[in-house]
């Protein structure tokens, strides 16, 4: 089903620009010359192909190269082009900033969960960018042990992350990961809470997640490539042992997979997956013996995807076997393959299953269907299940820490666009629902001030999108509002509606928000997904094409005042929708852009590369090559008019290299025709996911903003 581009698409929003005639205010600009990159020789030839890469020498950072320091003084220049273009800006971007922090309660808890006999919880103090990860024993009246004090540790560092909190099941130890490049390789440490001391194990390169097993000193954890990142090999740690002797027990030959350790609820099993976008495999362990081998659940089939979930007497497995939307099946804990799965919850064309939730007594069950998540509480006694009622048109909700196996209470998270991360306990017995916690939004915040829609766009072809908005009441379709269009559509990942206290900023200035919960996502279903990906990649961008002239057309705004921003994949988007349709945008904010996508996917030596090629597919085939290269933003280029451009990246990133974007803002700079400004703004102590501190986050948030507001005329 291979899928060309719909020129109808490019002309119908040629027409729509051209009849708005761009009457949006003007920014004025200072008279500053942009950076301009050096142009070096440097030819990639691959079937037959012959391609002239000018920026290629961006790579030498990276790569360690000649060039190393010559890429740094390019990204500098552009840095400071970036502070110079947007010096008027800086009082608003700091009453932005202080704005927005202003919202956040300083001094807050998180709800406490139990395991094990100890409410965990984290708390935040006045001033602090981090947090304390906490525990009480036996009752919240309890004694505080602070187990880790993040605020006190990350000091000194740029950037600091803590991740995969782990404690011993006789309560005396915690496992815990921290990355402080971020480049997401975490090093393992392990910490004596009786005594406060750090032991001396410490595993490096890892994902940061280490699982207990039942004796209380063998971890497991997964194993990073030095080079490539990927998840490689799963290894068993004996404490007092040197990692550096740690035995592989698992080494994963495809790759193409991810894979992981993790331990079931229940405490009996510890379990390594291996999955990629096709098919997977799960491998299990008694946790009482950790010295022993890990045995197959069930071989990895080709197109066959699956996981676990162990309860008291059986396993129930959700899987796509012969299911296009999934399905779950059990099996007895003796016998696990295939010729022994029993249909539970049978598939059904107009609903995905999308993950379980298990306790003694019941299952959760995670569903979509028209776009939208619901929540079937599953009764083992009978199979008798009903579902929970979220009273919202458009919504996001979720299983929050449900850590107790033994339990009737299912907590779960909810919010949209107009409301607050919220957290419930739901008791499945009764159907008593509490709300636990609301996030707070100090200054004062009332739902009821700000509208939500969930409208359909239709594409060129006749699909249906759905598009979630969200304004300040009072708002005019007049086709005069500004409106910031958001999407990623890429591994499946949904969009879904939730609330942020920092867009209040945006709203209350005039502004429109929507997401395009556009195909390559899994909003509507497994087909979703696969119709925007590999082959079929070109359904993504002209979906969001598509869902702004709907918006357009529906007088929300006109292309003189519509903006996009995606990130990562989202970044890939924001590419390609320039390409395809410059003139529909005043200006698009790409952050951390994954746009040169055929030199990076024939590359192995870049972090991730081989587990993407069943997203993008393998540029090494021809077929593949072909049509990446129809789409990648960096190879389609060409000398028009493009939007005002923000694009932001990390030095450190692992996920999109930093000179993804540097090649693609010099190449473009090198060929675009007119006065749209292009900015580059490359934070050189972060990565991928941008800041690690809860305030200095919002700092980039501010810049963005001040950059939407510049190009519509918004001082204040």
């Amino acid at each position: 089903m291979y899928k060309k581009w719909n020129y109808m698409i490019i002309i119908g929003a040629m027409a729509i620009a051209c009849s708005d005639k761009k009457i949006a205010h003007l920014a004025s600009w200072p008279d500053a010359s942009a950076p301009v990159a050096e142009k070096k020789n440097h030819e990639r030839v691959i079937h037959g192909d012959t391609v002239q890469d000018d920026y290629y020498w961006m790579n030498d950072y990276f790569k360690k190269g000649p060039d190393s320091s010559k890429v740094l003084a390019y990204l500098t220049a552009e840095n400071e082009y970036t502070a110079t273009m947007m010096k008027d800006t800086e009082g608003l971007q700091e009453r932005l900033f202080q704005e927005m922090k202003g919202r956040v309660k300083e001094k807050d808890e998180s709800v406490p969960y139990l395991k094990n006999g100890y409410y965990y919880y984290t708390r935040t103090d006045e001033g602090k960018q981090y947090y304390k990860f906490c525990r009480k024993k036996g009752s919240l009246d309890g004694k505080e042990e602070v187990l880790l004090d993040i605020d006190a540790l990350a000091e000194g560092h740029p950037y600091y992350a803590a991740t995969g909190f782990s404690v011993s099941p006789d309560n005396k130890l915690l496992a815990f990961g921290v990355d402080t490049v971020s480049r997401r390789e975490y090093t393992i440490y392990v910490k004596n809470l009786e005594t406060g001391a750090l032991l001396a194990d410490r595993i490096d390169r890892t994902e940061g997640e280490a699982t207990w097993a039942n004796d209380s000193k063998t971890l497991f954890y997964t194993s990073k490539n030095a080079v490539t990142l990927l998840s490689e090999k799963i290894k068993r740690h004996l404490l007092g042992t040197s990692s550096k002797v740690d035995p592989v027990v698992y080494d994963e030959q495809d790759n193409t997979n991810y894979i992981g350790v993790e331990k079931s609820k229940n405490g009996r099993y510890i379990m390594i997956y291996s999955g990629g976008t096709l098919s997977s495999e799960v491998f299990i362990l008694n946790a009482d013996t950790p010295d022993a081998a890990f045995t197959s659940f069930q071989p990895r089939r080709k197109d066959v995807l699956y996981s676990v979930t162990p309860l008291a007497d059986r396993f129930l497995v959700l899987t796509n076997d012969g299911a296009k939307n999934f399905k779950v099946v059990e099996c007895p804990l003796d016998k696990t393959t295939k010729e022994n799965w029993k249909d539970v919850i049978p598939h059904r064309a107009d609903v995905l299953v999308a993950g379980l939730d298990e306790f003694k007594d019941f299952v959760v069950v995670s569903e979509r269907k028209n776009g939208l998540t619901q929540m079937a509480v599953r009764s083992l006694k009978d199979n008798k299940q009903h579902y929970l009622d979220f009273g919202e048109a458009a919504y996001t909700v979720y299983p929050s820490i449900n850590e107790e196996y033994d339990s009737q209470v299912l907590r779960y998270g909810y919010t949209s666009l107009v409301t607050p991360s919220s957290t419930f306990d739901y008791n499945m017995q009764t159907k008593e629902k509490t709300l636990k916690k609301q996030q707070e939004v100090l200054g004062g915040y009332h739902a009821e001030d700000y509208v939500t829609e969930r409208l359909f766009a239709t594409t060129a072809g006749g699909t249906k999108i759905p598009v979630s908005l969200v304004y300040k009441k009072g708002f005019e379709k007049n086709g005069k509002a500004p409106l910031l269009l958001y999407a990623y559509g890429s591994y499946g990942m949904s969009m879904d509606p939730t609330f942020s206290s920092a867009r209040l900023s945006l709203l209350d200035r005039g502004f429109v928000y929507a997401i395009a919960h556009i195909r390559g996502g899994e909003e509507m279903g497994r087909q979703w997904y696969e119709d925007g990906k590999m082959m079929h990649k070109k359904n993504t961008f002209t979906d969001f094409v598509d869902c702004a002239q709907f918006l357009i057309q529906e007088n929300f705004t006109s292309s003189s005042h519509l903006y996009a921003q995606g990130g990562s994949a989202g970044g890939l988007l924001m590419g390609a929708i320039i390409n395809l349709s410059p003139s529909l945008w005043n200006g698009v904010i790409a952050q951390v852009p994954f746009v040169d996508v055929v030199n990076t996917m024939l590359d192995e030596t870049i972090p991730l590369t081989t587990n993407e090629y069943d997203e993008w597919g393998n540029p090494n085939e021809k077929q593949a090559y072909d049509y990446m290269k129809s789409y990648s933003p960096y190879e389609n280029i060409e000398a028009k008019e493009y939007p005002n451009l923000l694009v932001t990246t990390g030095l450190h990133d692992s996920q999109v290299q930093y000179f993804e974007p540097a090649k693609w803002v010099a190449k473009l700079r090198a060929t675009k025709k007119g006065n749209h400004v292009i900015l580059l703004k490359t934070d050189m102590d972060y990565g991928h996911g941008g800041a690690s501190g809860r305030f200095d986050y919002l700092k980039d948030v501010a810049l963005n903003y001040a950059f939407l507001f510049k190009l519509e005329g918004i001082s204040d």
